[in-house]
């Protein structure tokens, strides 16, 4: 760009050239399937501002940053002229919007109150194949019990915790 400022036509064209593909490059990761099209006439746009202004340019400052501001300029045009707006498709509103987790919540304190219940060793076999979904094998080998340990231990501990459930329940009534 300096050279060119300074008339030095033959670095001019070959600033505009490169300056092309890069602006090609940028158009296209900005517009819309449906407007890829349209980055050709945006480079020509963008190319003719940079001829037109580039007595504005300031040799202090980076190049790049004067060519994406006027990039920019040229792309929210024809934005506006098009009538081009961000949209969101409908299927992924939810995750536009908070879902209330209290439920949730509500439920992991009540499974950790009853797991606390049980004996240690138990809540801790419970959880893991319960909560966590480690296979009994999983839980066998990284305990050091055997399958059917594990398993009757597991059955133990959610038996005990039932009849608690349902001695509770009978109190109340």
């Amino acid at each position: 760009m300096l050279a060119s400022l300074a008339g030095d036509a033959r670095s001019y064209g070959v600033l505009l050239s490169d300056v092309a593909k890069h602006l090609r490059y940028y158009f296209l990761r900005r517009l819309a399937d449906a407007h890829k099209g349209d980055a050709d006439d945006l480079v020509q746009e963008t190319l003719m501002a940079l001829h037109t202004r580039r007595a504005t340019y300031e040799v202090d400052r980076p190049f790049t940053a004067w060519l994406h501001a006027i990039a920019r300029y040229k792309l929210i045009d024809h934005f506006r002229r098009n009538r081009i707006r961000a949209t969101v498709p409908l299927d992924d509103v939810e995750d536009l919007f908070a879902q209330d987790q209290s439920d949730a919540a509500a439920d992991r304190m009540d499974v950790q109150r009853l797991l606390q219940s049980a004996p240690e060793k138990t809540r801790d076999l419970i959880y893991r194949t319960r909560i966590e979904g480690q296979s009994i094998a999983e839980v066998a080998q990284s305990t050091g019990l055997s399958e059917t340990s594990v398993k009757v231990s597991i059955h133990r501990g959610i038996r005990a915790i039932t009849a608690r459930l349902k001695g509770a329940a009978n109190d109340d009534k």
